[in-house]
């Protein structure tokens, strides 16, 4: 496996990867377009693609390690081989640099495969970062092919209240109320520089001291929910979270999980398991059973609906993130 350049350095960029190869390709293109003169290293850590996926990155791009899982681990797990190869939290054996003198880069970036970046995006991230030294973790804005807004690129946590306004739809209902429409904060202007809860795992750029205050990401998840419950320990740790919107990358979105049955079941388990860890223990009684019954009932109602007007493939073994 490739060497780290020589430390100290600036950004460690982890992306983990379902087949996707092609769009792959494009991110890799861009991440070494987007230098802006920092040293950074980039590993690739491949959850069992069937496509070409790993032999394509060997082949094109030499100077990336590539982590070639077996089997699909999910987002969170093949995150944390990227990040302990890097150094951070327990070290993998055989995946991680060792030896006398190694140094922590200051930051690590968890991207997606489907996603592009502009010329200057990482240089200007990491610009943001040191005029915002409280920030544990900050976000770029992310925008779809259509150019509208990823909702999901600067978000409150799912409090028992904001998930009962969510699973009501009264955010959708109401997008301007600061009250129903916290899930995704559609009431913030998208163009205005903001302290959120939290920012999405495409694009989550963090501070080397917040995850060693923090840990690495929680491996009960599968896909989906590992963003939030990572932000929401890097704010217990004391350590904020901003949203940029001066920096835009483009994010195609779900490319190796659309259409997949397993990736909306992951979704539903996902608002439990952070909902359970992190408020069921100080939730009253009766909205804890709310909660609870109404990502059951509405969870199911939507895969059943979702299935019956033909949206979703066969489930099968591997799923993207």
């Amino acid at each position: 496996m490739n060497e780290l350049p020589q430390q100290p350095f600036d950004l460690a960029v982890v992306i983990v990867n379902y087949n996707t190869s092609a769009l792959l390709r494009d991110c890799l293109r861009s991440v070494f377009a987007s230098t802006g003169g920092l040293m950074l290293a980039a590993c690739v850590v491949d959850n069992a693609s069937p496509d070409d996926s790993v032999a394509m990155v060997r082949a094109e791009f030499p100077q990336v390690p590539v982590i070639a899982n077996c089997t699909n681990l999910g987002y969170p797990a093949a995150n944390n081989q990227g990040l302990r190869w890097f150094g951070y939290g327990e070290v993998a054996p055989g995946h991680a640099p060792t030896g006398e003198g190694h140094q922590l880069p200051r930051f690590a970036l968890l991207l997606n495969p489907d996603t592009v970046l502009p010329p200057d995006a990482l240089a200007r991230m990491v610009a943001f970062m040191a005029d915002h030294p409280e920030a544990g973790a900050a976000g770029p804005k992310l925008v779809r092919l259509d150019g509208s807004l990823d909702r999901a690129c600067r978000r409150s946590f799912p409090t028992p209240l904001t998930s009962l306004y969510h699973l009501l739809r009264l955010d959708r209902l109401f997008p301007r109320s600061r009250r129903f429409a916290r899930y995704d904060l559609s009431y913030l202007d998208p163009d205005i520089t903001a302290r959120v809860d939290a920012i999405v795992g495409a694009f989550m750029l963090v501070r080397r001291e917040a995850i060693q205050a923090a840990g690495l990401l929680d491996e009960q998840f599968f896909m989906y929910g590992e963003d939030l419950d990572w932000a929401k320990r890097i704010t217990d740790a004391g350590w904020e979270v901003w949203y940029n919107p001066a920096v835009v990358v483009l994010h195609i979105k779900e490319a190796a999980s659309r259409h997949s049955y397993r990736a909306r079941v992951e979704f539903y388990r996902a608002m439990k398991i952070f909902y359970e860890k992190h408020y069921r223990a100080t939730t009253p009684f009766w909205l804890d059973w709310l909660i609870r019954g109404g990502v059951t009932l509405f969870g199911g109602l939507d895969l059943a609906l979702r299935r019956l007007r033909g949206q979703y493939r066969a489930p099968r073994r591997g799923v993207g993130t």
